[in-house]
């Protein structure tokens, strides 16, 4: 006997294919998130529901998402400029550190801080205008679900000829602290001089000590200076007589 051939009939035909298009329907609706995604799922265009981590169904034809990725993520802002609030204009350069908090509002939802500061503000306290730069647009992108969480000012460029002037103006300040610093010196010491010469005056031995000491000191240097030693007495004599020589031209 020959084998009879199997035909299949119109409705199992049908069933195949309708078996067949449901597992098709199925692969293409299985999606996967990581645990650091979500996926903001349409239904005909309107939003139905935020999905993942993991394995979940979107179903083909009918729905479609959007994938959010929820890590922190940096970017670079495009070089801002602005003006002081000294009037000088400046260029900076800035980066910004954000990541989504409400993959809903970040899907579907979809800076003036600069001139409020002087320049030197702004070169002495980049860490706290960053911080108030970070607070200005965390409050304008908190409606849209995106978290700013740092705001840091990479470089601020001002022009040459500004450039000159706070050099020139760092320098003269240098040099004002430095003039203080000396003469501030030269006050404790003629202070120290003068109460040396207090305690000379109440011993007038210490005078000879200090002369000794003062030839040793030179001595030591090894030149070719010729000293004279002469007694304190000769100095007190020479000074008395000056002064009666004086008194007896004031009488005469």
């Amino acid at each position: 006997m020959f084998p009879v051939a199997f035909v299949p009939s119109s409705a199992q035909i049908a069933e195949i294919v309708i078996v067949l298009l449901v597992l098709l329907v199925l692969f293409k609706s299985i999606r996967i998130a990581n645990q650091y995604e979500r996926g903001v799922v349409f239904r005909l265009g309107k939003y139905n529901r935020t999905a993942g981590p993991g394995i979940y169904v979107v179903w083909f034809l009918v729905e479609w998402q959007t994938k959010i990725d929820l890590r922190t993520i940096t970017a670079a802002v495009e070089r801002q400029e602005g003006i002081t609030r000294d009037n000088v204009p400046i260029k900076v350069d800035t980066v910004v550190w954000y990541r989504i908090v409400d993959p809903e509002r970040a899907v579907m939802e979809v800076r003036a801080v600069l001139g409020e500061h002087s320049l030197d503000e702004i070169l002495k306290s980049q860490d706290t205008i960053s911080s108030l730069m970070q607070k200005a647009i965390d409050t304008a992108t908190e409606p849209w679900g995106v978290k700013v969480e740092r705001v840091q000012m990479k470089s601020v460029e001002i022009p040459p000829s500004m450039q000159r002037a706070m050099a020139q103006e760092a320098e003269a300040l240098r040099e004002k602290r430095a003039r203080l610093i000396k003469a501030e010196a030269e006050l404790a010491a003629a202070e120290q001089l003068r109460n040396a010469a207090e305690v000379i005056m109440q011993n007038p031995a210490a005078l000879e000590l200090r002369r000794m000491q003062m030839i040793t000191e030179v001595g030591a240097e090894q030149n070719t200076m010729t000293i004279v030693m002469m007694p304190s007495e000769f100095v007190s004599l020479a000074r008395n007589l000056g002064d009666l020589a004086g008194k007896v031209a004031a009488k005469g």
